[in-house]
């Protein structure tokens, strides 16, 4: 009999009981604890499992070893000790800062009666002072060190990150809740804060100096998720009849410097229902992100060539807001290779996986048109496997046409937009592709057997036209791609006055 898919699943006690399949994780948990400071960070994007993971260390500091019956941790583990638990959970939303307080009030309030202290709580009470008295409190009533377990630490910053003032007094009073850690080392055994977004230490962890960020660390690269090899052990049974590389390029992809991983809410839904969709995208989307392009001008071509710096991936506060770091921490763009540049590790991004880079580029169109391109896509799709140029240049013109003037007032719209429009189809595109003698706009291979090369150029003067396809034939970006069996390539060529295609020229090269 099947074990069953363990969907939406963050209670390890449940998961194990009911008899739900589980990727066992416990390697990595017995190392934070026996290996490390003890104080611990981790960053992962949206439904990657983080919530599981605390529920599992939770259950293990309780000393339920029946649950861990079989996994690597089992024979490994101090059973005859235990030790009570601090679970703090910021998931549900909050609209402004009075909420923020009385979500603390309540997580707190439910800690005091799971761990039997007897404490009345008034609203007015100080959240800090309560904290302090908590872990204390309890460390007095069972001569027990604490283990500490915070997950969401951000999303009451993030609910509110439109709005900056109301962000900034959310970020004090966390600032404050996280203080109370400092200098109580003595009644503190183990601490994992969880998050989307990493802020400065600075602004929200100041002082807090032995929290160690294992964020982008090698050996916990696969904590959360599913390597390639987990999925085939562990869902043997759901993947018979499955194309493995159509699943790998559909979800696979995430990479945190361990192995590539799956998203396991993604990959489990596609197990259950069979079939190709947009699971994590549609669960996952972070509209404040979205929002925050729009004001910077959709430059977003550049994200994934260029080389980015540990520091600038992290760089994420109230008052600068790094698209980059935002998309890298949210999930739309994930680390493709690292490398070191003099004694400097630098680090290449790129959409994880289809799934993503489809539907951001969707999403991202609609937020320049105002409508979903679902029907363009489709249309240019077929165009481009049945090589029509013409119907090609038709369908990017009637799109042209859905942008609105104002938006248009913005030459980077117009590569952005044509980017998302191909990138939509959920073929592999290459954006600025590098070659010995220059750089291509736009590549677009499709199904590994035809290539489009594509160069876009603005222009106000006549003389100006056939410039696009001239530079692709004369610095020969078609001969890298010349294992393919079909080579096109063409220039688009746009107005900048009239906003339309003056010019478009193809040829078939191969």
């Amino acid at each position: 009999m099947k074990k069953l898919l363990p969907i939406g699943i963050s209670d390890f006690k449940k998961l194990r009981e009911v008899g739900y399949v589980y990727v066992d994780k416990t390697e990595y948990i017995y190392r934070l604890v026996k290996e490390g400071s003890g104080y611990y960070f981790l960053s992962r994007p949206r439904r990657f499992g983080k919530s599981l993971l605390l529920s599992t260390i939770e259950y293990l500091f309780k000393g339920e070893r029946e649950l861990y019956k079989g996994l690597y941790i089992e024979d490994k583990w101090e059973w005859g000790e235990s030790y009570p638990v601090i679970r703090i959970d910021f998931a549900k939303d909050i609209v402004k800062k009075e909420d923020y307080k009385r979500r603390v009030i309540q997580e707190l309030e439910k800690n005091y009666i799971n761990n039997e202290i007897e404490q009345r709580i008034e609203k007015e009470e100080d959240e800090v002072g309560l904290f302090e008295k908590l872990i204390i409190s309890i460390y007095k009533r069972y001569s027990k060190q604490v283990v500490i377990l915070v997950d969401e630490y951000d999303k009451p910053i993030l609910d509110v990150i439109e709005d900056k003032k109301e962000a900034e007094e959310v970020r004090k009073e966390l600032k404050a809740l996280y203080s109370v850690l400092k200098g109580l080392d003595r009644y503190i055994k183990f601490v994992l804060i969880t998050g989307v977004s990493k802020f400065s230490k600075v602004s929200l962890f100041s002082g807090l100096n032995q929290l160690e960020d294992i964020s982008l660390s090698k050996e916990y690269g696969n904590i959360c998720g599913y390597t390639q090899e987990e999925l085939e052990k562990n869902f043997k049974e759901y993947l018979e009849g499955v194309d493995l590389e159509e699943v790998r390029e559909w979800y696979n992809g995430y990479n945190f410097l361990g192995e590539k991983v799956y998203n396991p809410f993604d990959i489990l839904l596609y197990l259950r229902n069979r079939e190709l969709d947009n699971y994590w995208y549609e669960s996952g989307k972070t509209e404040f992100l979205f929002k925050l392009i729009k004001t910077r001008e959709y430059k977003l071509g550049y994200l994934e060539k260029e080389y980015y710096t540990k520091e600038i991936l992290e760089k994420f506060d109230i008052e600068y807001i790094s698209i980059e770091a935002l998309m890298y921490q949210t999930g739309y763009l994930t680390i493709k290779e690292t490398k070191r540049i003099e004694n400097e590790r630098v680090y290449v991004l790129g959409y994880p996986n289809r799934e993503v880079r489809q539907s951001f580029n969707r999403e991202l169109l609609y937020y320049i048109t105002g409508e979903y391109q679902s029907d363009r896509t489709s249309k240019l799709k077929m165009a481009l496997i049945e090589e029509d140029m013409e119907e090609i240049r038709r369908q990017i013109e009637i799109f042209l046409e859905t942008i609105s003037y104002e938006v248009m007032k913005n030459e980077n719209v117009y590569q952005a937009a044509i980017y998302g429009l191909m990138y939509g189809m959920g073929y592999e595109v290459e954006i600025e592709d590098r070659t010995i003698k220059g750089r291509i706009d736009l590549t677009l291979m499709i199904n590994r057997k035809k290539v489009y090369i594509i160069e876009l150029k603005l222009i106000e003067r006549e003389e100006e036209k056939g410039k696009a396809i001239k530079q692709i034939e004369e610095r020969e970006y078609y001969k890298k791609y010349m294992n393919y069996d079909k080579i096109y390539i063409v220039g688009i060529e746009i107005d900048r006055n009239k906003k339309r295609i003056e010019n478009y020229e193809y040829k078939r090269v191969k």
